[in-house]
């Protein structure tokens, strides 16, 4: 074909050339011809044979029911085929419907050529051996020399003898009679059928003479008067004739050998099995497309669309041949069904596919490393890319964009993905919101991979809908909305704060399972990982992060909310906040109330068991203990609120780090002797304006400008980005708002829980501030920690420390809970007792039964004391009016304050 379309583009060609090329097309057209016919007739015979031998043995276990139960055509064609025989027919199917349809494309253009060769060997056969014929051989065979006449009569095209240049007619003259007749030039005139019928015909007269039982055969030499060598030439004349009427009848040809509809047709066995009709599953096009999808081949998944074509194969039969509507029928349902399952079950396959690919892809280096079969984990390459340029598909005579289904299918798949994994996120804790970033960015991967091949909705589109989240003024979104009901309904109720690990962990009192959570939705393997093996692999990656909340869930919080729905949860984290103080205020006033009116220092010549009974007889809560229970749940959600702003504000500081070093540089920002960032530029545009500025000027100064507008509106949009970048660059701290947010909240009850003294003296004996009752709550505490360290520590963590000292701090009265506090005061006890007794006095049972609590009392003062230099550090009583919030609810966030003690001098060791 290239050769003839070189051919077609040249002028003045080499005539022994042209003959040559257009002569290897008609030979390859009769190759192709005898290939088409030597396969279908391969697969006519197969299919003979599985008729003629239906399957005998048992059914395949696919089912339970009795085999007695399955029609006859189950056993000719469901069950008679194996995988093998599947994938062959497949294969032997595609060679047939590719090559035939690439010799329809090419009709127009081998036309000509073939049929300009015909017409060379028919005017070669009638002007050039039949007249040697006439003049040797028939010469005195009056009868024989008029059929042979008339065959040149008929055929002969004696034009193409005028068609020659002039130079070579008169060089003709020169040469004799003879070889005079035996130039011609050929033309793209092709016998017609009548005339190719009649040179049979007078042939057959030839030959036989008249005689219809002519021993030898028609063409045998036994007593025949014609030489065998002009025999021959006829007999190879006569059969080339016989291919002449197919090729001459090309498009027709082509559409016969390629015909498949036979491998349809079953209304035999739909009558002696007195069924309507069979399932989809015992129809031999749909076995053939549903192994090709269930095999995974990536060199069968290129021709998946090919028995379809059976379909239309057996549909044309049905209308033109058989002219039966109801057939037709039959086929239109049964192709409307298999195609739908068909786009259902292809886009499955292509999703799982790119899933697999992208799992594949983000997979930590370190861990493939380490494993001892990574290869199971890469993904074998499928050859997708002809199917989704597959825009007309001929179906039924319709024609189908595939392309158009797969990717409306992907969008739609997209979404049903995101649901279940937000789905699956709700029906766990808190701690698997790193398993759904995981998977929402192996997701995200997946859209990114499949939007090369397909044209598909942005993948934020997609997210910001499933989320629910596309209105401007929704600041809210379903992930953030299910983030803080978890933080409201388990997280802060059931966990508790480890401060030396930084980690939040589930109480041992409230297991998992004992949550209610919805159940987790069913879901393909597609929809997590791809394969079993990555599905494992990334599950094993989860495991890590579960059990605990850090660091790396923060960042996935932040990172999956963005900076739309994270100020929304923070503000809500904060008025559950003010909303428990609110509640606490009755409670601890009931506990302020059973108080005794004088409580005096402990002495210290009582010892630690003096000190503790006389301890236990000032507070006389024991009728009270659902109340101090609720008290400290109250102040220990506090506490973890403000944990988790300070890991919250840790995150953010290291993203607004990262963030400021991209766009310093181009905003033209320094860092300034002080701390706080300066500008190089006095007065001046930004280096990214100053670029667009200088960059429009040049292009704009150029006469050849398409469009300066355009330039002018970029330079406009670089000086409104320097302006919103520069505006977002002093962000203040996510912890120090909180501390201004719950030193407002805490303003109100500021009378009661901090009463001036009336005397302008500390209060040491009557005093009922929050101070005094959070020391005693928290000695009561560490007693029952220390008899049972596995009960009361374990419900309650580190988290009680934080929020009753912050609440403390607030109020301002540290030092009144350094001074006066049970705890301190008997350890300060238990070192004078431990000095003033000489070692050698020490009897046995020296302080035995108080080493728990002694310890205990001093990990609550190493961890009090670090909590408080922790807020001196971030929120300072001397700059107090900094960490105010305006009327507008925004906070005046605190520029210079003095140097304090790091809050790292002060952090409790592990196993201190």
């Amino acid at each position: 074909m290239n050769q003839l379309l070189l051919l077609k583009s040249t002028d003045n060609a080499d005539i022994e050339w042209c003959k040559e090329v257009k002569g290897n097309m008609y030979d390859m057209v009769i190759e192709g011809f005898q290939l088409l016919s030597k396969w279908t007739a391969r697969i006519w015979e197969q299919c003979a044979w599985k008729f003629s031998r239906p399957y005998k043995d048992a059914v395949p276990s696919e089912t339970n029911e009795a085999s007695a139960s399955y029609s006859d055509y189950e056993k000719v064609v469901r069950y008679n085929y194996s995988a093998e025989e599947r994938k062959a027919l497949v294969e032997l199917v595609s060679y047939i419907k590719n090559i035939g349809s690439m010799m329809l494309r090419s009709d127009t253009l081998v036309a000509d050529a073939l049929w300009e060769t015909i017409h060379a060997e028919v005017q070669d056969f009638v002007q050039n051996t039949l007249a040697t014929m006439l003049r040797t051989t028939f010469r005195k065979k009056k009868d024989l020399s008029r059929i042979l006449s008339d065959m040149r009569t008929l055929s002969a095209d004696w034009m193409a003898n005028n068609s020659r240049p002039e130079a070579e007619q008169q060089s003709m003259h020169h040469v004799g009679e003879e070889s005079r007749g035996n130039i011609f030039y050929p033309r793209a005139v092709a016998p017609t059928a009548a005339q190719v019928h009649c040179l049979q015909f007078l042939i057959y007269e030839v030959v036989s003479g008249g005689n219809l039982r002519k021993p030898g055969g028609l063409f045998g030499n036994t007593g025949s008067e014609i030489p065998v060598n002009e025999l021959k030439q006829l007999e190879s004349f006569f059969y080339k004739l016989s291919f002449f009427l197919h090729i001459l009848d090309y498009t027709a040809t082509v559409s016969t050998l390629t015909d498949l509809g036979f491998l349809w047709f079953r209304e035999f066995y739909l009558e002696s099995s007195r069924v309507i009709q069979f399932p989809i599953e015992c129809s031999l096009p749909w076995m053939l497309v549903d192994h090709v999808l269930e095999s995974q081949n990536a060199g069968l998944l290129e021709s998946v669309m090919m028995p379809f074509d059976i379909y239309n194969d057996s549909a044309q039969q049905a209308l033109v041949v058989l002219k039966q509507r109801f057939l037709y029928d039959e086929i239109e349902a049964e192709v409307d069904h298999c195609f739908d399952i068909f786009v259902s079950r292809l886009c499955e396959t292509i999703f799982t596919y790119y899933k697999s690919w992208a799992a594949s892809e983000l997979l930590d280096p370190s861990f493939l490393f380490s494993s001892d079969n990574g290869e199971k984990y890469s993904v074998q390459p499928m050859r997708l890319s002809a199917l989704f340029k597959m825009t007309r598909v001929k179906l039924l005579g319709r024609s189908i964009n595939l392309r158009s289904l797969i990717a409306e299918r992907m969008n739609k798949v997209f979404r049903e993905n995101l649901e279940f994994l937000f789905d699956r996120f709700e029906s766990q804790d808190l701690c698997a919101i790193v398993e759904l970033e995981k998977l929402l960015d192996i997701l995200k991967h997946t859209h990114e991979l499949l939007s090369k091949d397909l044209s598909i909705d942005s993948f934020r589109l997609i997210l910001n809908e499933m989320q629910e989240n596309i209105s401007l003024v929704s600041f809210s979104s379903r992930l953030a909305s299910q983030i803080w009901s978890e933080m409201q309904s388990d997280f802060l109720p059931n966990f508790i704060l480890c401060n030396t690990t930084q980690r939040f962990i589930r109480s041992s009192k409230v297991p998992l399972a004992s949550v209610q959570k919805p159940s987790v939705p069913y879901a393909k393997p597609s929809f997590y990982c791809g394969t079993q093996d990555l599905n494992s692999a990334h599950q094993s990656f989860a495991r890590l992060h579960s059990g605990f909340f850090g660091i790396p869930h923060m960042f996935s919080i932040v990172r999956l909310l963005g900076s739309r729905s994270l100020p929304w949860l923070i503000r809500a984290l904060l008025d559950h906040m003010s909303n428990k103080i609110t509640t606490l205020e009755p409670l601890i006033m009931g506990l302020q109330e059973t108080l005794p009116k004088s409580i005096g220092l402990l002495h210290f010549d009582s010892g630690v068991t003096g000190c503790m009974r006389l301890v236990k007889e000032q507070l006389n809560w024991g009728t009270k203990s659902e109340l101090k229970a609720e008290v400290l749940h109250g102040i220990k959600e506090i506490g973890s609120v403000l944990y988790w702003m300070g890991l919250l504000d840790i995150v953010l500081r290291e993203v607004d780090t990262t963030h400021f070093m991209q766009t310093a540089p181009w905003l033209g920002f320094l860092p300034g002797a002080d701390g706080q960032i300066s500008y190089h530029q006095d007065g001046g545009d930004s280096p990214v304006v100053n670029l667009f500025k200088s960059a429009t000027a040049a292009i704009v100064s150029n006469p050849g400008c398409p469009n300066p507008t355009s330039f002018h509106t970029m330079s406009k949009q670089a000086e409104a980005a320097d302006l919103l970048y520069k505006a977002n660059m002093n962000t203040g701290s996510v912890l120090e708002y909180a501390l201004a947010f719950t030193s407002a909240a805490l303003d109100k009850y500021c009378s009661k829980w901090s009463a001036t003294p009336k005397t302008g003296f500390i209060d040491i004996t009557t005093s009922k501030d929050f101070y005094r009752i959070y020391s005693g709550l928290q000695i009561g505490y560490l007693e029952e920690s220390s008899q049972s360290p596995s009960n009361n520590h374990k419900v309650l963590g580190d988290s009680v420390a934080w929020g009753g000292c912050t609440i403390i701090y607030l109020l301002g009265q540290q030092l009144h809970f350094e001074l006066f506090d049970f705890s301190y005061q008997v350890l300060n006890v238990a070192e004078v007792e431990a000095i003033s007794v000489p070692q050698s006095q020490k009897h046995p049972h020296f302080g035995q039964g108080w080493e728990a609590l002694i310890e205990a009392m001093k990990k609550a003062r190493r961890l009090n004391n670090h909590v408080f230099s922790m807020l001196k550090a971030r929120c300072p009583l001397e700059d107090k009016t900094a960490c105010a919030i305006k009327q507008s609810g925004a906070p005046l966030h605190r520029i210079k304050f003095e140097n304090t003690v790091s809050a790292f001098e002060t952090l409790p060791q592990r196993g201190v």
